[in-house]
């Protein structure tokens, strides 16, 4: 997708991949930069290690508390987290606009964390965040209240989960990751409308295909991976994202996978 973006543009750049143990991220990161790379993503399970690394944060990485994009200018290191524009993008493109709604997230890591802090931004937002383990779903809820005025979040068990009222559904967790996994709740109590987005972005999940049947707009999360990496493109290049040929390259990357 990067590599897709940067021919797009005929920009002389490489994006590549390295595989970092996490003893060796701070070396690695000084190397990167006195080698002369402007730009870096973070994935799992660097995301929050890197954060003390770091000479600033974004205020909105500062606040999720977790950094995927890593902007070098001056050799000084700066970090983003581009998960919550990306997911935003991504509702928006569903037909979704901002306001204030009932949704429930389920998940309570470090992507559930970006969605919520982003639903949050429209004050009078109710969420229900389900979670396997019940302790870290009540973390995130206090840790949403404390950050975002007027806003009603509370946390739930899995099985506890209801959706009769709800507008959207956001699967942030890893069921749905594997071919043989089945949906993360029930869906009996679901509304036809409502909106139903699912962060695996690899293939069309139980949830996806189990939503749409019951009438609700459903959709995996491909348009979240395509729009989170459009804006660290921005963020490195300071310039508009090359978004159709991002978008091609992601989908036949993805449909190889499949094969």
């Amino acid at each position: 997708m990067q590599g897709a973006a940067l021919h797009a543009l005929r920009l002389d750049a490489l994006y590549a991949p390295f595989r970092v143990p996490r003893r060796d991220l701070a070396p690695m990161l000084r190397a990167f930069m006195l080698a002369g790379v402007e730009g870096l993503n973070v994935t799992v399970p660097l995301k929050e290690a890197v954060l003390s690394l770091l000479d600033r944060l974004d205020p909105t990485a500062e606040a999720i508390g977790a950094v995927n994009t890593i902007v070098v200018r001056r050799r000084r290191l700066m970090g983003y987290n581009t998960d919550g524009a990306g997911f935003a993008r991504a509702l928006r493109e569903l037909g979704w606009r901002v306001r204030p709604a009932r949704a429930v997230i389920l998940g309570a890591g470090g992507a559930a964390r970006a969605v919520a802090w982003e639903l949050a931004r429209s004050p009078g937002t109710r969420l229900m965040i389900a979670n396997r383990h019940v302790a870290r779903a009540q973390r995130l809820a206090r840790w949403l209240t404390r950050r975002r005025r007027g806003i009603d979040a509370r946390a739930v068990a899995l099985d506890a989960v209801t959706l009769d009222d709800v507008q959207l559904l956001v699967n942030a967790t890893t069921v749905g990751m594997r071919a043989s996994d089945g949906v993360p709740v029930s869906l009996r109590t679901l509304r036809p409308g409502t909106l139903v987005y699912d962060l695996v972005s690899h293939r069309e999940t139980a949830l996806v295909k189990a939503a749409r049947r019951q009438g609700a707009l459903a959709a995996g999360g491909v348009t979240m991976l395509l729009y989170q990496g459009a804006e660290s493109f921005r963020l490195w290049w300071r310039r508009p994202p090359p978004i159709e040929p991002m978008r091609r390259a992601l989908m036949q990357q993805i449909r190889r996978r499949q094969e």
